[in-house]
């Protein structure tokens, strides 16, 4: 097996036998990268000879005798909406292109502590507004299974960068689905956690209220290992919780027992691909076979779930990024004559159409005599939803569905129809709404060689349980050990 086909908990246990080293480990992965990345595009920002510099502190530290962390030497890429003193932070727009923060995101903070090896900075929908990675103001990221495909959005980049043995382990946000959605199209495992189990300190906002950062890996267990570092409380975020969700690496292995799993009505009727439905109906009988007894259920709410975020989160959105209006940092006009067409031209040159559409819906929402009959109307409903699954969890452990309706679509194919656009998010924005974690972990492909994502949710701050079933899963099917993607042919 060569070095970049190995999980980042594999890697990690290597470097630390000294069986390879950090800089050895990290000098492949850029010479994979080099070779590869042209055609997929996943990263935006890279710097080998930083990166070295960082690898061979880890390897000295190991040969003093130190433990330099539990990620030591483990190259890791980060979506490009997390702040990082080291690395431009674009968000994939023109509006932040060559900005540095003056401060790490707090995860950015953790992964150092732990010994991890920042590699560099993974392609986003522009400040995390889409489903595709084609909004992107630096060129869209292409599906490593299919490059004539979308890898899906917003963290594209870091899923690509994953199924192509481009990093060991990476970082993405989900505000809607933006984690679990490309980890499915592109056969990865991707984790969103409770809101509030990990802070959002240094990530820049789209939606307060429903992102969230989490791992995007190769196998559950780097998930399980990546949540470990990331989770812990930090007083900069007031949403941050009292604490982390506690072990989870430790409690993966051990067997689940007479355990329920819902599955709800709603996420299996009209719009749900065939032969995804098929795959996850396969994944259901050998979860029934592991122990699981399955229940029918409801979210009688849920098919209000896209009305309602495509209206709180424009909201959010127009406030957050009010912010970039060329007189504090940013992208600013040449063309300006006054003050207010410096801050018109500023942000109609600076942001991108879907940007922009998001700012303009929000704005609507939040106006003189429509914030009753809209954003206030959906903040109801937002409760309804969070009460759907509470009321769930009080019968079942787990809720299981596809996490996206379709395998990964043609470049291309949706950008003239937001609507339809919007849709591929069906199964993931509700679970953003209420607050609770969710694991997209792979279950199959279709007749088109294309992966199929198994979604699976639990209550708040059950991420332990939730890496459990999935380990269980993953250990039962071999789905994790095909790799073979385009870009190996």
């Amino acid at each position: 097996m060569e070095i970049h086909e190995l999980t980042g908990l594999e890697l990690a246990e290597q470097i630390r036998q000294r069986k390879v080293s950090s800089q050895e480990a990290v000098r492949g992965l850029f010479q994979r990268i080099r070779s590869i990345d042209p055609r997929v595009h996943a990263y935006l920002s890279l710097n080998e000879e930083q990166s070295l510099r960082s690898a061979k502190d880890a390897d000295d530290a190991l040969a003093a005798g130190r433990n330099p962390g539990r990620l030591a030497g483990v190259p890791i890429a980060v979506k490009d909406n997390i702040c990082t003193t080291d690395f431009p932070t674009t968000c994939a727009s023109k509006m932040l292109k060559n900005f540095h923060p003056p401060y790490d995101a707090h995860v950015v903070e953790c992964l150092r502590r732990e010994g991890a090896v920042i590699v560099g900075k993974t392609n986003l929908d522009e400040f995390a507004m889409g489903s595709s990675t084609e909004n992107s103001a630096f060129g869209p990221t292409h599906n490593p299974w299919d490059l004539s495909r979308i890898p899906g959005g917003s963290s594209g980049g870091s899923a690509a960068a994953i199924a192509a043995g481009m990093a060991h382990l990476a970082l993405g946000s989900d505000t809607g689905g933006s984690i679990r959605q490309p980890a499915a199209h592109c056969g990865v495992v991707g984790l969103k956690p409770t809101y509030g189990a990990v802070s959002r300190y240094g990530l820049i906002a789209f939606a307060s209220s429903l992102d969230q950062i989490g791992p995007i890996t190769k196998d559950v267990r780097d998930a399980a290992l990546l949540m470990e570092a990331i989770s812990n409380h930090d007083g900069r975020d007031s949403t941050s919780g009292p604490s982390g969700v506690g072990p989870c690496l430790a409690e993966i292995e051990r067997p689940l027992e007479g355990f329920k799993v819902g599955v709800p009505k709603e996420f299996f009727g009209e719009g749900l691909a065939p032969q995804v439905r098929e795959k996850v109906m396969e994944a259901l009988r050998v979860i029934e076979r592991l122990g699981g007894k399955a229940v029918d259920i409801s979210l009688p709410h849920s098919d209000y779930a896209i009305a309602v975020y495509y209206i709180i989160a424009p909201a959010e959105a127009g406030s957050n990024l009010a912010r970039y209006d060329g007189a504090h940092y940013g992208y600013r006009t040449e063309k300006a004559e006054d003050i207010i067409s410096m801050f018109s031209r500023t942000r109609a040159e600076g942001f991108g159409p879907e940007v922009q559409r998001r700012i303009l819906l929000g704005t609507y929402t939040l106006s003189s005599g429509y914030y009753d009959a809209y954003y206030l109307k959906a903040s109801k409903v937002r409760q309804l939803i969070r009460r759907d699954y509470e009321r769930a969890f009080d019968q079942v452990d787990f809720i299981i569905s596809a996490t996206s309706p379709s395998a990964a679509f043609k470049m291309g194919e949706r950008t003239a129809n937001p609507l339809e656009m919007y849709l591929a998010d069906i199964y993931t924005v509700s679970v953003n709404l209420s607050g609770g974690p969710g694991i997209s972990i792979p279950c199959g492909f279709t007749r088109e060689n294309l992966p199929v994502g198994l979604q699976i949710l639990a209550a708040d701050m059950q991420e332990p349980r939730l890496l459990r079933l999935a380990r269980a899963y993953e250990r039962e099917t071999n789905w994790r050990q095909t790799r073979r993607t385009a870009i190996d042919d």
